[in-house]
């Protein structure tokens, strides 16, 4: 494992008796193992001794309560104002010992409250999609009311450019602190601890994927089945007659104005047998139809299911919550993907296929275990970021068994406030946008049909607009492509040396070409050998390294 041999560049205090720490912890273990960042982790509950600071490059307070800390404090100032960075990642708590250290870290008042965080604004040179305000869903009072001193520098505020800091840094002496204080610690806002993360030390760098991918799950498929009232009201056509004149058309026309390739995922038919009765598609038309020409785009086929029932055993049980069954026993599940890949082979010959979407994202550990077995025409699984019923939950890497784990973000046409902020966070913590999209969306009244389609595409096409404003240097890819860079992003590791003159980086595990984010917070970038940099917000910049050593001078 890349993380494993990493030279521990950082310097973790967290405390296993505090929920928040806990919390924060969680997700700082994936922020870290995805920056590639080596870490030395002290639990205050149970360590008798801290190592020293100066053997380090950062350190992460992961307290809201710095008491535990004790005369550790003043000596972690000291470290501090002789050149160290800090990063207190979690919201305060006003006691003794954080008052003591108040003013160091750029703070002229406080009191015992905390502001509530009902959205957040970043600035626009602090992060990709930055310059608006953003919709916290389950908003509480999280974030430590202070006043800060006119030489703090706020990256973020509630609600607008003059609200509540939440997120600011502060220099002491030689080095600087950072601090958060939005007291969200879950997945959908690591990108917000990337982005603070990387305000320390001269040079802040940590690898990304660079990919963006648009799904169509159930693309191609037989005729899809739901209720057709809004398709008669707005166009008074068969379903059938709907996606073939009208749906699949503005679907190409969003792919154009945006350069995006979908990726279909098949499905065979909708039939329920879940016993090994294979009940062959004999009308393929319809899906070279719409297959042939999601190719012709430049897009890209996958598999999605022989029918729509997830390959789970009888050892899971749905209950009320997925209308699903499960298949009498391993052989028949086998054979079910056998049919697919089969079905897929004969309407499309020659077209290579590697890309595994599990229906309804459900996928029980006997069904993964089976594709890593049995069927090595698979090389992806891509499934979902955030837990949901039953949902088959991954991050961005590679399995033990080689198989790539590609986590869809979002989905639908309705992008909600929660979607809008994982597509935020994302885009800086990874610089990746995955979205998927049933072509049913429009016949079901809980994603959206009531609304129209009209409206609907509208909404995607607001979507497609933001991500494409925020990042135009995101590449758009196809499923199995972003694997590919799922794959070098996976492996590569980094060493960095600056000096006055230059940034020099090393690449361990580089394969033909990496991408990096690199925020420059003393100096400003000039000639670059080993790769090309592209700035990207404030002092933000993209590297596209196309050798395993990459110098870029300073001006």
């Amino acid at each position: 494992m890349a993380a494993k041999s990493l030279p521990k560049t950082c310097l973790v205090l967290r405390n296993s008796e505090d929920e928040a720490s806990v919390a924060a912890w969680e997700q700082f273990q994936q922020i870290f193992k995805d920056m590639k960042v080596g870490t030395d982790v002290v639990d205050l509950q149970s360590a008798s001794s801290i190592p020293d600071y100066h053997a380090y490059e950062t350190v992460v307070v992961l307290l809201s309560d710095v008491s535990p800390l004790k005369e550790n404090l003043m000596e972690l100032c000291d470290w501090v104002s002789e050149g160290g960075n800090v990063l207190f990642a979690l919201t305060l708590q006003k006691t003794a010992y954080s008052s003591v250290i108040e003013q160091k870290l750029g703070i002229i008042s406080s009191g015992y409250d905390n502001t509530l965080v009902d959205s957040i604004y970043f600035e626009p040179e602090f992060m990709l999609g930055g310059g608006q305000a953003y919709a916290i869903t389950d908003p509480y009072d999280s974030a430590w009311a202070v006043q800060l001193s006119e030489n703090a520098k706020v990256y973020a505020h509630v609600n607008e450019k003059n609200g509540q800091p939440v997120i600011w840094e502060n220099q002491y002496g030689k080095g600087k602190f950072v601090v958060d204080n939005f007291g969200l610690y879950e997945k959908v806002v690591r990108g917000f601890y990337a982005a603070s993360y990387s305000l320390l030390t001269d040079v802040g760098v940590y690898p990304v994927i660079n990919g963006s991918a648009f799904y169509l799950d159930d693309f191609p498929s037989p005729v899809p089945e739901g209720d057709a009232t809004y398709v008669k009201r707005d166009y008074g056509m068969s379903i059938s007659d709907f996606y073939m004149d009208v749906w699949w058309p503005d679907m190409q026309e969003l792919a154009s104005a945006h350069n995006v390739r979908y990726t279909g995922v098949i499905i065979e038919n909708y039939e329920d047998a879940t016993d090994g009765t294979i009940k062959k598609q004999k009308d393929t038309r319809r899906f070279q139809y719409f297959g042939n020409m999601l190719l012709h785009q430049g897009g890209e086929l996958g598999y999605h299911g022989y029918n729509h029932q997830p390959l789970s055993l009888s050892n899971v049980d749905y209950g009320d919550v997925l209308p699903y069954d499960t298949w009498k026993n391993e052989a028949a599940m086998k054979k079910a993907v056998k049919e697919l890949i089969h079905f897929g082979e004969d309407t499309f010959p020659s077209v290579s296929m590697s890309v595994y979407v599990p229906p309804s994202n459900v996928l029980s550990a006997e069904g993964r275990e089976m594709f890593a077995k049995d069927f090595p025409e698979i090389r992806t699984i891509a499934s979902n970021y955030f837990t949901g019923e039953f949902a088959y939950v991954q991050e961005f890497e590679v399995a033990k068994d080689g198989i790539v784990e590609q986590p869809r973000i979002i989905s639908g046409a309705i992008i909600d406030n929660y979607m809008k902020m994982a597509a935020l966070s994302e885009l800086n913590m990874h610089f990746v946008n995955s979205h998927f999209m049933h072509p049913d969306d429009l016949l079901d009244e809980d994603r959206g049909a009531k609304l129209g389609w009209e409206k609907l595409k509208n909404r995607l096409e607001e979507y497609m607009d933001w991500l494409y404003d925020s990042a135009p240097e995101l590449r758009n890819l196809t499923g199995s492509e972003l694997s590919g860079a799922i794959e070098r992003y996976g492996a590569l590791t980094y060493e960095k040396n600056v000096t006055d003159k230059s940034v020099e980086l090393k690449l361990n595990h580089f394969y033909d070409e990496a991408y990096l984010m690199l925020r420059f917070n003393d100096g400003i970038p000039g000639k670059v050998t080993g790769g090309e940099l592209e700035h990207v917000t404030g002092n933000l910049y993209l590297l596209h390294a196309v050798n395993d050593e990459v110098t870029i001078e300073k001006k």
